[in-house]
This record gives C-alpha cells, structure tokens and sequence, in this order.
C-alpha cells in the first residue's frame, strides 16, 4: 500500500465501550477484518490485507454529525440488508444523488457513515 501526498490515508472510526458489538457489525455487514492492538484498538485491514485503512478506537465514544465516510457498495440494495442484518439502524437513504444513489446508517457504538453506488 502507498501513501499519497494529501490524500484521506487513514480513518479512526471511535466505538467507546462499544468495541466488541461494533467490530462484530463491520465484519458481517461488510466482511471488513482487523489487526487487533489489544482490548482498546483494532486496525481496519486494506482489502488485499497488505496494511491498514483505519481503525476502531474504544478511547473515544461514536457520535452523529462530525466527518461523514462513505463507503463504496456494487449492490446498495444487498448493503442495506447487510447492514439492518448485522444490527444497524438505517438513518437516511436510499436516495439519489448525482452519479448514483448512497444510504446512511448508524453503527451500534452510534456513529453515522454512508454507502454509494454508482448508477
């Protein structure tokens, strides 16, 4: 993996005491996997599993409302089953955007992330 001058590299996704549910919840809903750091901290493995994209921080508790990530879907209608399947809340969505259509949901430690495809 590479790092690029300027670009987003690395997103901290805080889950407080919520760790163990909200691993749980990215794992089926997405198939994510991690590098565990400890009770406190897992590293959000790079799809190839070369590296590390993010991470989930039990140091600090989730919330609404601050930096929104998206996450990119080939089938947003099949994520927005996985995610109410794997516990989490559907908040705002599906709806059209230009170039496609994107979803927002909460995650069990109650933060706020979207999904996009495109058209």
């Amino acid at each position: 993996m590479t790092n690029i001058h300027h670009a987003i590299d690395y997103v901290e996704i805080n889950v407080g005491a919520s760790m163990a549910p909200t691993r749980a919840f990215y794992a089926q809903a997405f198939g994510w996997e991690f590098n565990d750091y400890g009770p406190d901290y897992a590293g959000i493995r790079w799809s190839d599993g070369e590296g590390e994209v993010g991470g989930l921080n039990a140091a600090r508790e989730g919330s609404r409302g601050g930096v929104l990530v998206l996450i990119y879907s080939d089938d947003l209608d099949a994520s927005v089953a996985a995610v109410t399947a794997a516990g989490g809340e559907v908040v705002e969505g599906p709806y059209a955007f230009p170039g496609g259509r994107r979803f927002h949901f909460t995650d069990p430690a109650g933060n706020e992330l979207g999904v996009f495809a495109h058209s």
